[in-house]
Parts: C-alpha cells; sequence; structure tokens
C-alpha cells in the first residue's frame, strides 16, 4: 500500500474523532468499526493489508484496537498523522472519564454510593463474559487452558507486578516449547511507511524507559515519577490490550494506597459506558488519585505514560514486522503468553471485581442479568452498565 501524499493529519483526526465519540463495545468491536470505515467505505486499505496490520497489533502488548489505528494514522499522513489517529480516538472517552473523576464525590453525595456498587457489580459480568470469550480464543486445547490456569495461580500468590510478569513470562516460554515445531501459516507482506533508524530510536527508547523509569522513581523520590512509571510499565507489559489491564493497573494503583479499591472498581465500570478504548480509564485513575498531581494535570500524565509504549512499538516494529512475524518460534511463544493473558484476567475477576461487586444475593442477580443482556440479548455495554447503576441504588435504598 503507497501512503497518499494528499492526506493531511487533520483530515486523519477527524475520521477517527467520530470513530472515538460512536466506538463502543472494545476493542473487538473497535477493529470492526475501523474496517468498515477505512476498507469498506473510505478504501484507505485493502483487506489484506488491514489482516496484517492485525496481525502485528495482536502480537504487541498494549491495546490493538488503538495501536491499528495508530498505524492507520502513521500510513496515511506519517507520524503526524499517527498522533491524529490517537488524539481523535482516544480524547473523547478520557475526557469523559476526567469529568466523571472530577464529580465523583458530588454524584455519590446527591445519590449515595448505590450507584457506584452497581458500576461494580457491572463490572463482574464484563469481565467474566472477557474471560469466557478469550478462554475461547486464546485457550483453546488443554495445555493452553492448563496454562491460564497456571497463569492465575501464579497473579493470585504474587499480588503484584512480578506476578503479572512471572506468569507471561511462564507463558511465553511453555508455549515455546509445546508449538515450536507446529506449522504455521504463511503471512503477506505488509508495506507501510517507515524510515528505519526512526525505528530502531523508537524501540531503543522503549527498553531504556522500561529499564531506567523504575530506578529512577526509586532513586528521586517523586510523585508525577512514579505515577508515570506505573502506567508506563502497565501499557507496555499487558498483553491481549483491553480487560487485562485491569490487573496491572489495580496492582500499581490500589496496593501502594494511591486510589481506594472502591473508587477503582466503579471507575472500571464507568469506563464500560464510553465509547473508544478501554485504556483511557488511566485517564480517571490520574484523575482521582489522592496525591498530586491529580485532577486534570494527573489524568494527561497517566493517559500519555500508558499509550506511550503502544506510539514506540507501533513505530518501532513496522519495519521488521514481516521477519518476525514469520518466525515459528515467536509465534508459538505467543500462544503460551495469550494462554497466560487469560489466566490473568481470570485472577483479576476472583480479586478485586468478585469481591468488591458481589457482596449480596441481590447483587448477584443484578450481575446475572447484566450477564444475560450482554451475552444474550448483545445488548450494548453502555446500556448494561447505566441499567446496573440505576439497579445499585435501587437495592441500596431498598
Amino acid at each position: 500500500m503507497d501512503r497518499d501524499t494528499d492526506a493531511s493529519a487533520w483530515q486523519v483526526f477527524q475520521v477517527f474523532l467520530k470513530l472515538g465519540l460512536t466506538s463502543f463495545g472494545g476493542p473487538v468491536a473497535h477493529l470492526g468499526f475501523f474496517r468498515d470505515e477505512f476498507v469498506v467505505r473510505r478504501k484507505w486499505l485493502d483487506d489484506r493489508t488491514y489482516a496484517d496490520l492485525i496481525a502485528l497489533c495482536q502480537f504487541l502488548p498494549g491495546p490493538a484496537s488503538s495501536q491499528a489505528g495508530l498505524a492507520i494514522g502513521l500510513s496515511r499522513a506519517g507520524y503526524l498523522g499517527a498522533l491524529a489517529a490517537w488524539l481523535g480516538f482516544t480524547l473523547p472517552s478520557a475526557i469523559a472519564l476526567i469529568v466523571f473523576a472530577a464529580n465523583l464525590e458530588v454524584l455519590q453525595g446527591a445519590l449515595g454510593s448505590g450507584w457506584l456498587h452497581g458500576l461494580m457489580t457491572a463490572a463482574v459480568a464484563v469481565v467474566v463474559l472477557a474471560v469466557v470469550g478469550m478462554a475461547r480464543t486464546l485457550a483453546p486445547d488443554a495445555p493452553r487452558l492448563g496454562l491460564a490456569a497456571a497463569g492465575a495461580l501464579v497473579a493470585i500468590a504474587l499480588p503484584s507486578i512480578l506476578g503479572q510478569i512471572a506468569a507471561i513470562l511462564l507463558g511465553g516460554l511453555v508455549g515455546y516449547a509445546l508449538y515450536r515445531n507446529e506449522a504455521h501459516e504463511g503471512a503477506d507482506a505488509l508495506v507501510l511507511p517507515s524510515d528505519r533508524r526512526i525505528a530502531t530510536g523508537c524501540l531503543i527508547v522503549f527498553f531504556v524507559l522500561l529499564g531506567t523509569l523504575p530506578l529512577a522513581s526509586h532513586m528521586m523520590p517523586s510523585q508525577a515519577l512514579a505515577q508515570f512509571d506505573a502506567f508506563y510499565r502497565a501499557g507496555a507489559l499487558v498483553f491481549g490490550g483491553g480487560h487485562v489491564v485491569l490487573p496491572l493497573l489495580q496492582s500499581e494503583v490500589v496496593a501502594p494506597g494511591w486510589v481506594s479499591e472502591q473508587t477503582f472498581i466503579a471507575g472500571y465500570g464507568a469506563a464500560q459506558a464510553v465509547p473508544g478504548p478501554l485504556f483511557t480509564f488511566a485517564a480517571y485513575l490520574g484523575a482521582v488519585m489522592g496525591a498530586a498531581p491529580n485532577g486534570l494535570t494527573g489524568g494527561l500524565l497517566c493517559l500519555i505514560a500508558i499509550f506511550l509504549p503502544s506510539f514506540l512499538l507501533v513505530a518501532g516494529t513496522l519495519p521488521y514486522w514481516d521477519q518476525l512475524r514469520r518466525n515459528a518460534g515467536a509465534q508459538a511463544a505467543l500462544k503460551g503468553v495469550n494462554a497466560s493473558v487469560v489466566g490473568l484476567l481470570l485472577a483479576a475477576l476472583y480479586d478485586p471485581i468478585w469481591g468488591a461487586g458481589i457482596g449480596s444475593i441481590a447483587d448477584a442477580a443484578l450481575a446475572a442479568m447484566a450477564l444475560l443482556l450482554l451475552h444474550s440479548w448483545r445488548a450494548p455495554t453502555w446500556l448494561v452498565v447505566l441499567l446496573c447503576a440505576a439497579g445499585g441504588g435501587v437495592i441500596a435504598a431498598l
């Protein structure tokens, strides 16, 4: 695919802003919206190239739909196009969640805490559905189901970022051992504009930040630096994107006392009701931090930190992607990593989601209703979240 030199970053921003305002349903749904917009309607890409982009974004850690948007923006208008795509797709939900965080105490005072608990109950249904759906795709056989279970146990036994990393490494090693000799599907060539020198620089920056930010935050105590480090690592280490970032963020912000568990889960529920990428949950967390920087400054800081790894990885891997994706060892390791991702999400469902969201028979009934609406009736997630919030208020009043 050749880049359209007449395309502008402003044009890219306008298109992605519309998607950022209307794309409900999570990363899989977002990729469907992208295909309809860029392959079917605008013909910016053909199906083969779009499939190549999705393959790249599934391979990398981070939010797959946002990374696909970055790659599409890069292909149309260069690096400014990538930035424009991210801004358009991300800002609507980020702004909505920062506003929600700013008014959390006011809403709680006016409406009581029942609606907040309803958001937590909605999160139970959303994560149950995510675990089941991801298990079908990423752990379809006995060895990978075993890896998912092992990953969950590791994450529960080590409730910190170390447990998340250990589970991912375990999955990669076992996946490589089990599947490296299997035949893998061939891949079509991917043609996108990128400078290898810039790409190499981006990869160097990615790894330098990943290695030095923890040391810097330890040697130079600063709340802003600590927050940037925590959210950068979450964006750099989470495979599967979307819901899977939940356990990493929970271990980073709840364990040190930056955000209470109730506030964390309530915000996660609210994030289901807005369009765009779920990673904008970081903006909410930054805004509700107990210590400065918080509010708008904290929200923007954490938002940039969690998405920065995706910028660096997409720009850095495009020139090398064809060679890597044809490597049987890399594909085998990724099978194991993806299975462990299911386990991480299962661990998050156990703690803190289930414990915070289900405290009574009425809560369980509300969660079951939400699950029925999402799975059987295909109700939009935002509507189910709003109904759960209302249901939580009713339960509290009774």
